[in-house]
């Protein structure tokens, strides 16, 4: 993450006119050789060891998170307190308790001008953000189902080493909160409803894995034999959950059903949305990122879903990029997160998705973990 959004912070002045420049001033990393290794490769200015001095610097307006999820509460809270513009990354906490109090903070902080946004990066795929448009058109009618999955096979092997991600005292929870939550948040986003209530299943399938070994991506290689330590895994590897969304009286709101693995061999980022209404549907597949997939009833049955290549300088963000038919791919997720939240700061208006958005996400996420606890017996949101 760091990565990304030090290339996101570089690259969105020079494709899109904004309102204030961002200035890459100091990189936080707890390893000063290693942070000093990776401010010099991604362009940062300055290098510290302790997150609080960032704080105490006046020439420091923004603090981006993209450390573990133990870590985000008490960075966010304390720079917004200190008067600094926060971007924290999602999931936004490890508990509903603290994304509360976060959100509290916020909140005082934006009644005096200084504003903070979660990084669900997936709102800014062009072709998510054109099905947000189409359901806001009313193309799609009355939304009845919402279809998601978010696939990946990274810890598929058995001896893929510990990491951070695996300790729920660091990251929260496994599947459910790390890939998860950008479905939820997704969701919710495009349909304009929030998930009222969840019936959920977790699944765990390796419980322990080495500790030490090759790191490649966000899995690797584990060292393998019988005296190799072993860590416990102490989150999950998959979710599932059904779900339904408020809405009117008159319709009930729409159901929904979300699955979240890091264990389907094959898949290397599936994240998938499917939206069905009264008057058409639409699907997406980030491994397909540049293709939103939409059929409408009015074209009658013959007709079948058509392909969108979301491509054209009308479709949203694209007009600043390429010509037409030249995808765009991960990291202009990140530049677009960077330019809606640069261009609110300085029109001084809530960036989107707020903690707020980001709050009722982590309250899912307890909701499927208590319902999963109890036989998967329906818990409300």
């Amino acid at each position: 993450m760091g990565a990304a959004h030090s290339q996101a912070w570089r690259t969105a002045p020079r494709f899109f006119d904004l309102p204030l420049a961002p200035q890459l001033t100091a990189l936080v990393g707890r390893n000063e050789s290693a942070a000093r290794a990776a401010a010099a490769k991604l362009g940062w200015d300055s290098v510290h060891t302790d997150w609080r001095e960032l704080i105490e610097r006046d020439d420091i307006d923004v603090v981006d998170i993209c450390s573990p999820g133990n870590t985000h509460a008490k960075i966010a809270i304390a720079a917004l307190e200190a008067g600094k513009h926060v971007l924290c990354e999602k999931p936004l906490a490890n508990t509903v308790a603290e994304a509360e109090r976060m959100t509290e903070v916020a909140s005082d902080a934006a009644a005096r001008g200084v504003y903070s946004m979660c990084g669900f990066t997936y709102r800014r795929t062009p072709a998510l953000a054109l099905a947000k448009r189409m359901v806001d058109d009313g193309r799609l009618g009355t939304i009845r189902h919402v279809r998601a999955q978010y696939l990946q096979d990274w810890l598929s092997d058995e001896n893929a080493p510990m990491t951070w991600r695996l300790d729920k005292s660091k990251s929260g929870s496994g599947s459910l909160g790390d890939i998860g939550a950008h479905s939820i948040d997704a969701a919710q986003w495009i349909t304009g409803r929030t998930i009222s209530g969840v019936s959920a299943m977790l699944e765990t399938f390796v419980k322990e894995r080495p500790i030490g070994g090759e790191m490649v991506g966000l899995g690797g290689h584990g060292a393998v034999g019988h005296d190799v330590p072993r860590g416990t895994v102490t989150v999950d590897d998959a979710a599932i959950f059904s779900a339904r969304f408020g809405g009117p009286a008159a319709d009930g709101g729409p159901i929904g059903v979300f699955e979240a693995t890091r264990f389907a061999l094959g898949r290397k980022n599936a994240m998938r949305l499917e939206l069905n209404g009264t008057l058409g549907s639409v699907a997406f597949d980030f491994e397909d990122m540049n293709v939103l997939q939409y059929y409408g009833a009015a074209d009658g049955p013959d007709a079948g879903f058509r392909r969108i290549m979301v491509t054209e300088p009308s479709h949203p963000y694209v007009g600043n990029w390429w010509p037409t038919g030249h995808g765009l791919g991960y990291e202009h997720g990140f530049t677009h997160q960077v330019v809606d939240f640069v261009t609110a700061i300085a029109e001084g208006r809530q960036p989107e998705p707020s903690f707020a958005d980001a709050l009722q996400v982590q309250k899912v996420l307890e909701a499927v973990e208590a319902s999963a606890a109890a036989e998967s017996r329906w818990q409300s949101v």
